[in-house]
């Protein structure tokens, strides 16, 4: 097919084209200068209309879904193109407008707004062979983002869209919610509004999917918006920035599949245009901004160059409309290594234990760290095996009655006066352990918080970090076993930089595991509360018994 460019394009497929008519006349300009006018589509936009309209040429009247060529789209476009104006006024048409297949013309007839509700006047005339649309009797719509600043991207301009133009008439706009007619609606889901799951819907507008993962939930409200939408016949829109490949999102799984009845808009310029070059930068924007009058590339240069400073696949991704891995790394590989020096752990040293688990997917790991600093991965069992276990190695899933064991074991060997552990996965674990080792001992940390993980993982990072006091710093005590294991899972490690400026940490690739930098970070944590508390020494007793 023909892809859009600044003089347009040309379609050899049938499609609704009432659709994008009906758009640019009910859905005035937003925002910005132009506020109220005419809504004229971008050459992209237009390109991704008619697309998503798309008709099989062996539809039937009466079909919902099937009656389109694709079930659903993804639209990947970098910062400021309009990607949220484009779908606030889809989720109008989905509202509205002649959305349903109702057969195929035979030329002459009309779509009159009077005959739905809307008293603004206008009508679509077909032309023989063009395929008609109705409204939905009862829209029943979803848009959804991950969190409130994010779905505002779309719901404002929607929101505009409605009270400036004539679709004022037959919906009411609300702060969480558009009602649309007498029964039909228009929800915001969020996050925080996770209880509208699981309704039937005719259509999902799904914004930023490209931040949509396993870790913040958001990949299970894609699949059941997915079921809702199938048991109505609806179907769905994907808008998203460049996602990270490491962090497997919704975004990439649907970019990545093989699915042929998903209509997928990426606009890219050749990878042998380097985004670290500026001129190169330049040429890359120029593609990727095609077709979007109001984008201006110097501003757009500007905001990218002060980026690049900080985190340069953030902004390949955000403006060069590139999937690229994080590059932030957390702790340099050379600076942990420096950090080696092998001692033995003697029986009976008092210790501190991090517990980082998984299942299936990610590896399971426990690191260890005496009063003085000293971070180690513990042995166990009679061939003294190291207390990191990979799933593969383990027929796909992590030994559990092992991991147990050995648990069991560095609690006998050790004097462990508190451990870390991040329950999800190891919930039953963790609350056995607490029960028989005492709550005051096992202490359920969780990894996804953001603050508290935050502040963990700059601590350790920091004492790695210092290496005299020549630096004007303390100096830090922190020594570690040169666990390779460990060492290639520091550097696989990565910040996940929040609008806060705080981070989480993550996978450089899905293939690259980070479990034992996690458990790291626990152990580190656990000594640093345990010294606070006063509990790093031996409580002395003067009890000679008799």
């Amino acid at each position: 097919m023909p892809e859009p460019t600044e003089a347009g394009f040309v379609v050899d497929f049938p499609a609704l084209w009432v659709v994008p008519d009906w758009i640019e006349a009910h859905c005035p300009v937003p925002d910005g200068f132009q506020q109220g006018g005419d809504l004229e589509l971008y050459p992209w936009q237009l390109w991704c209309t008619v697309n998503h309209y798309r008709v099989k040429p062996s539809a039937a009247a009466g079909q919902l879904a099937p009656a389109f060529h694709y079930r659903r789209s993804l639209v990947v476009a970098p910062q400021k193109t309009g990607k949220g104006p484009w779908l606030a006024a889809i989720i109008a048409a989905e509202a509205a407008g002649p959305v349903v297949f109702a057969g195929w013309a035979r030329g002459g007839e009309r779509y009159r707004c009077a005959d739905h509700g809307c008293s603004c006047g206008w009508w679509y005339e077909y032309r023989a062979g063009e395929p008609m649309g109705v409204p939905w009797p009862t829209p029943l719509i979803q848009l959804t983002a991950s969190s409130e600043d994010q779905v505002a991207n779309v719901y404002r301009p929607l929101q505009s869209m409605v009270k400036l133009g004539p679709l004022s008439d037959q919906m009411r706009v609300g702060e969480e919610f558009i009602r649309i007619g007498d029964r039909g609606r228009a929800d915001v889901v969020t996050s925080s509004a996770m209880s509208r799951l699981g309704n039937p819907i005719t259509f999902a507008g799904q914004d930023e999917t490209g931040t949509w993962t396993e870790a913040n939930k958001l990949r299970r409200v894609a699949e059941t918006q997915r079921r809702g939408l199938a048991g109505m016949g609806g179907r769905a829109v994907e808008t998203t920035n460049a996602w990270d490949p490491s962090e497997d999102s919704v975004a990439q799984r649907t970019s990545e599949s093989r699915a042929k009845d998903i209509f997928r808009y990426h606009p890219q310029a050749p990878r042998s245009l380097s985004y670290g070059d500026k001129r190169s930068r330049r040429r890359i924007h120029k593609i990727v901004y095609a077709g979007s009058a109001h984008v201006d590339l110097d501003a757009i240069e500007a905001e990218t160059a002060e980026l690049m400073e900080k985190d340069p696949a953030q902004g390949e991704r955000f403006f060069g409309n590139r999937p690229v891995a994080g590059s932030a790394g957390w702790l340099a590989g050379e600076k942990w290594a420096a950090k080696a020096a092998p001692r033995r752990v003697r029986p009976f040293t008092r210790i501190v234990l991090g517990f980082d688990g998984s299942d299936v997917d990610d590896w399971t790991a426990i690191r260890g760290e005496t009063m003085d600093g000293h971070q180690f991965t513990p042995l166990y069992g009679p061939d003294d095996a190291p207390t990191i276990w990979n799933p593969a190695d383990f027929g796909g899933q992590v030994p559990r009655a092992e991991v147990r064991a050995a648990m069991e074991q560095l609690m006998t060997r050790y004097d462990v006066v508190r451990l870390y552990a991040d329950p999800p996965y190891w919930d039953t674990e963790v609350d056995e352990w607490a029960d028989t080792y005492g709550e005051e001992r096992v202490i359920r940390w969780y990894t996804r918080r953001l603050v508290q993980m935050h502040s963990a993982a700059e601590r350790l990072r920091t004492d790695v970090l210092k290496r005299n006091a020549a630096d004007g710093q303390r100096a830090s005590s922190f020594t570690h076993d040169g666990c390779e294991l460990t060492q290639a899972h520091i550097e696989n490690t990565r910040m996940a930089v929040r609008p806060s400026g705080m981070y989480l940490l993550r996978k450089a690739a899905p293939s690259q595991k980070i479990d034992a930098s996690m458990a790291s970070i626990l152990a580190h944590e656990a000594l640093g509360d345990v010294i606070a508390a006063g509990l790093a020494e031996r409580e002395e007793s003067f009890y000679y018994g008799g």
